[in-house]
């Protein structure tokens, strides 16, 4: 597993927002945006 550094360009993706709505990495072109994950969210423990 490779480790993202601070400030490195994020790669493309595509996603649902908390209303369901479909964000993509090109709506946030220009924009400093931070993309945030909990990998265990959906895992037991």
């Amino acid at each position: 597993m490779s480790t993202i550094q601070e400030g490195s360009p994020a790669a493309d993706f595509a996603l649902e927002n908390q209303d369901g709505t479909r964000l993509e990495a090109a709506d946030l072109a220009g924009s400093p945006y931070v993309l945030w994950f909990y990998p265990k969210a959906d895992t037991p423990g």
